[in-house]
């Protein structure tokens, strides 16, 4: 079957995969989904929820599905006891999907229309949306919802301005936060949210939604090695497998803690990931780069050496702030990449 894109494209946007509004089958995250429904089904539905876990496990999926169950349903009490299935041919759907549904609003990365790219961050102008949204009524005096994905990506303006809509908000209204790091935001954000943590989706379900995209030939094998590399994330898979990330990742890895570690093979690594219409790859690139050190500080931490956690953390701010300001300004991406290559490897064999 031909996919055919009803849904405005993202930031973040994949050839030939659906976008989280327009993706009708969740998997994974049953017991999230049971648990939400229940507390609406009790009429005890938060008023803002943060979804937590990593990138491409099926959180903005999640609260699309969400934010569907709550308008087909406007009754809570008339709810079924579990997370509806949307409907592609309904008008609930399609509207959802194309960003039309006036009780819906989805907040990004904008388009930059001077520079014909996205923005690196969700910005202030974007959150104040919120306002103008929540003062009109409700058409149907159903829920009203907001979704921000990510709000990681809110720089400090957009999330003061968010946290004031957070501070009082109006009667039968949901903010869902996506965030993949939520230390990445204020604790007067996270204190007026409740928490909902989705774990990565195992080998089986990675597999099935992998093949549902496209069907897989690789060896069972092969397509169990790729879920384990991926850590249960469906565009981290993705990535891997068709936009040349398993070399990236593989690439990095080594440089990042090689002591033989030459200048050659970080250029060719660095004019791999930072050539004309290499934005993709760039951009798995510097998220392989975060996931080292994060994954380095949690590792620091469990071990008890907390100095080599705090420094690895501060590297890693360090690195995420330096992303988006060669974004922002567009900066030259080779010199970036070989500057991550020479902190990581500083950082990781210290």
């Amino acid at each position: 079957m031909i996919f055919e894109r009803i849904a405005p494209e993202q930031h973040d946007t994949l050839d030939g995969v659906p976008e989280p509004s327009e993706t009708a089958r969740l998997v994974g995250h049953m017991d999230a989904a049971d648990m939400l429904i229940a507390a609406y089904r009790a009429g005890k539905m938060p008023h803002a929820l943060i979804f937590v876990g990593p990138v491409g496990i099926g959180k903005a999926t999640l609260a699309f599905h969400l934010a569907n169950h709550l308008l087909k349903y406007p009754r809570n009490e008339a709810s079924p006891e579990t997370l509806a299935v949307p409907d592609p041919a309904s008008s609930l759907f399609r509207q959802v999907a194309q960003g039309a549904h006036p009780s819906v609003l989805h907040l990004t990365r904008p388009f930059n229309e001077k520079t014909k790219t996205y923005k690196s961050v969700v910005t202030v102008d974007e959150i104040r949306k919120v306002s103008s949204f929540l003062s009109l009524t409700s058409h149907d005096g159903g829920y009203r919802v907001v979704i921000v994905d990510p709000a990681d990506d809110m720089n400090t303006s957009a999330a003061n301005a968010l946290l004031k809509n957070l501070e009082e908000p109006p009667t039968r209204t949901l903010f869902i936060l996506i965030v993949h790091a939520p230390g990445s935001l204020l604790p007067t954000i996270r204190s007026r949210c409740q928490i909902v943590r989705l774990a990565p989706l195992d080998t089986d379900s990675l597999v099935s939604v992998l093949s549902a995209i496209e069907p897989a030939a690789a060896e069972p094998s092969a397509q169990a090695a790729l879920a384990e590399r991926a850590g249960g994330s469906v565009r981290n898979a993705i990535l891997l497998s068709q936009y040349g990330g398993l070399e990236i990742a593989e690439a990095l890895d080594q440089l990042a803690r090689s002591r033989l570690a030459g200048t050659g093979e970080a250029h060719r690594l660095a004019d791999a990931v930072a050539g004309r219409d290499r934005a993709i790859p760039f951009d798995i690139f510097n998220r392989r780069a975060l996931d080292l050190l994060s994954a380095s500080a949690s590792e620091a931490a469990l071990a008890g050496d907390l100095g080599r956690a705090k420094a690895l953390t501060d590297t890693w701010q360090d690195a995420r702030e330096a992303i988006i300001e060669t974004e922002t300004y567009n900066l030259d991406k080779k010199q970036h990449a070989l500057t991550m290559i020479d902190r990581l490897n500083s950082a990781l064999r210290m």
